[in-house]
C-alpha cells in the first residue's frame, strides 16, 4: 500500500468490500470490452462465446449490485488496475496486424487471463463472505464463480478443438501437437 492510498483494511468486512469493488469495476470494464472482442474475432464460435459472455457479464455486475444493496454499501469506489491492464493487452491484440487465425488464438489467451483473474477474485470474495456469515452473498458469488469457470472451460475447448490448430496451420509451423519431455 502506497503512502497516497486511500485503502483501509481495518477488518475483514473492509477486505470483502475491497474485493467486491474490484470485481464490480472489472465487470463494468468487461461489459465494454467483450463486444469489441466479439467484433475482432473471426471464428464464428469465438464471436459467439464473447457475445454470450458479454450478456453473462451484465448479470455478474447486477449480482454484485445486489450484494452491495444487501450489505448496505455503495458500489464502484475502487479501480481494478489489474483488469485495466488485461483489457489494455486485449486491445493491443484486437488491433494487431497479421493472421486472423493467430489473432483469434491470442484473443482466447487474453480472455483466459481475464477469466483466471475473475476466478481468483470471486473465489476469494466468496470465501471472505463465508467467513463473515453472509450466506446469501456466498450463494450469489458462487453462482458467478461457477459461470466464470464454465467460460474458461469453453475457451479452452474452443482453443484446443480448432482455433489453436488453425493458428498453427496459418503459421506454417511443422511439428508435433504433443508436449515433448
Amino acid at each position: 500500500m502506497g503512502i497516497f492510498s486511500n485503502i483501509q483494511l481495518n477488518n475483514f468486512e473492509d477486505l470483502l468490500f475491497l474485493e467486491l469493488n474490484d470485481l464490480y469495476d472489472g465487470e463494468q470494464r468487461l461489459c465494454d470490452c467483450l463486444p469489441k472482442m466479439a467484433t475482432a474475432a473471426t471464428a464464428l464460435t469465438l464471436k459467439q462465446a464473447f457475445t454470450d459472455h458479454a450478456v453473462q457479464t451484465k448479470r455478474h455486475a447486477s449480482r454484485l449490485e445486489q450484494i452491495f444493496v444487501e450489505l448496505g454499501k455503495p458500489a464502484g469506489q475502487e479501480v481494478c488496475h489489474a483488469m485495466k491492464g488485461l483489457i489494455k493487452e486485449g486491445t493491443e491484440i484486437m488491433d494487431a496486424a497479421g493472421s486472423s487465425d493467430v489473432r483469434d488464438a491470442a484473443l482466447i489467451s487474453t480472455a483466459q487471463r481475464i477469466e483466471h483473474h475473475e476466478i481468483a477474485g470471486y473465489g476469494s470474495a466468496r470465501t471472505f463472505a463465508q467467513y463473515l456469515g453472509h450466506a446469501s452473498v456466498v450463494r450469489l458469488l458462487q453462482s458467478t464463480l461457477d459461470e466464470e469457470k464454465q467460460a474458461d472451460a469453453k475457451l479452452t475447448a474452443l482453443a484446443e478443438d480448432n482455433i489453436n490448430l488453425k493458428g498453427v496451420g496459418s503459421s506454417n509451423v511443422m511439428g508435433s501437437t504433443e508436449w515433448e519431455a
